[in-house]
């Protein structure tokens, strides 16, 4: 049975890790910091699971995701697979986004619509946006890792891609109020 999550859990999932990831890093390497990341986000989605006995998506495809490409680097001591997990992770998003927007159901409204209710054409719009900026950042830290050290792409990773994504997710918020449904049609009133 699902709880009411309190609202510390969803940043200290989506972001304990990255922290702990970064200071791992700057401690004891890259293969530690993926060690450390690893055992992080199994703690992020266990503690989801405890407190609100339920873990969204997202997170979860991270996970495993994080859980394949951390073991690949640990086992082959080869540190391209943990760099190439944002690249998958992104692309993964992507690729969902657009499935959903190809059959009819942008994903977005799914996750987010019962917060921001908007009409269909700006669910679309927004997930094509989504999906154009997944494959964007893709695309970037594709460049980032194979072009700088890795003392710059940990950076990249830690900061450059968050800051991004938040730049990016603010500069939505016009076109999201312009699409945004009035009270009088938001599905939540419509019980």
């Amino acid at each position: 049975m699902r709880r009411e999550a309190p609202t510390w859990l969803k940043p200290t999932v989506e972001y304990a890790p990255l922290a702990v990831f970064f200071i791992a890093y700057w401690l004891g390497g890259l293969m530690v910091a993926t060690a450390a990341l690893m055992v992080a986000t199994a703690i992020a989605i266990a503690l989801s699971l405890a407190v609100a006995r339920h873990v969204p998506i997202m997170p979860i495809v991270t996970a495993a995701v994080v859980g394949v490409f951390g073991a690949l680097t640990l086992l082959l001591n080869d540190e391209t697979f943990i760099k190439m997990k944002p690249t998958i992770v992104q692309v993964l998003f992507a690729v969902v986004l657009i499935g959903g927007l190809a059959i009819g159901k942008p994903p977005l409204k799914y996750l987010v619509g019962a917060a921001f209710p908007m009409d269909d054409a700006g669910w679309r719009g927004l997930t094509l946006r989504f999906a154009i900026f997944f494959v964007a950042m893709a695309a970037l830290n594709e460049f980032v890792w194979r072009t700088q050290s890795t003392d710059f792409w940990v950076n990249f990773k830690v900061f450059g891609l968050l800051a991004l994504t938040f730049i990016f997710v603010a500069l939505q918020l016009p076109f999201m109020t312009r699409h945004r449904l009035p009270a009088s049609e938001s599905p939540a009133n419509e019980r």
